[in-house]
């Protein structure tokens, strides 16, 4: 059976209106930490070395991507390579850069500690593999995060809604009183599927205006109040629009 809210580390009890969210669920690569880079290096790296050309344009289709629809691509890029070892070689490579120098997002460290201070669960839903996921949160301070789930244990990837739904599962928590937070358009179109109120932070890839989805430039303009704001179902937009 899942674990309670009241049984999860940090939480504590709050009434079923409480205006706080039931959880907050990160993306982890782009929206908490600049990992981008390093995986777009990888790509290049990799089409590279079997012969390949790799653009700037196949690298922002592939972010948010599960990752063996990403090997599929590079396959036919050319990397000769069956798709379970191009997801090795691309996971080791940026796990590699990982540990040498991981860059957080603005703002990310502060509004994580002020979640878990509140005493809110933390669920971390990334489409990278576990053995990524956890480099990336060993230097997060001590229980950041309840719980993963990570892009090698869900049958379907984002843009399906199934990680979300899962994270909210194993929390024990109804996910339209949680706020997802991603940065790629298949990790928008996931959360926003799952009924989850969503924030779309923009990094690489722009962040589209749509129907319930709420936007911002950085975790940086994000707090408690307006965590909040969105679990009362206000939608935000912080994000500057160029076109306006």
């Amino acid at each position: 059976m899942p674990p309670s809210d009241a049984s999860l580390p940090h939480a504590v009890n709050r009434p079923a209106d409480s205006p706080l969210p039931a959880a907050v669920l990160w993306d982890m690569d782009g929206t908490l930490v600049d990992t981008e880079p390093a995986w777009m290096a990888a790509e290049v790296a990799l089409v590279a070395e079997f012969g390949g050309v790799w653009t700037d344009e196949d690298s922002l289709r592939m972010i948010g991507m599960p990752l063996l629809t990403a090997a599929g691509i590079l396959r036919a890029h050319g990397v000769d390579l069956p798709e379970d070892a191009i997801v090795e070689r691309l996971v080791a490579s940026v796990v590699a850069a990982v540990g040498r120098d991981l860059v957080w997002q603005p703002g990310a460290r502060e509004l994580l500690g002020a979640v878990r201070d509140a005493g809110i669960p933390c669920a971390l839903v990334t489409m990278s593999y576990r053995n990524l996921a956890e480099a990336v949160v060993g230097q997060a301070p001590p229980g950041t995060f309840d719980l993963l789930v990570t892009g090698d244990e869900v049958t379907h990837g984002k843009p399906h809604p199934e990680p979300y739904l899962r994270a909210a599962d194993l929390l024990g928590v109804d996910i339209t009183r949680c706020v997802a937070v991603e940065d790629s358009p298949p990790g928008v179109a996931s959360a926003l599927a799952s009924g989850a109120r969503t924030l779309g932070v923009q990094h690489i890839a722009r962040v589209e205006a749509q129907p319930g989805l709420s936007r911002a430039g950085s975790l940086a303009q994000i707090g408690l109040d307006d965590l909040r704001a969105l679990v009362r179902g206000d939608v935000l937009d912080l994000l500057e629009d160029p076109a306006a």
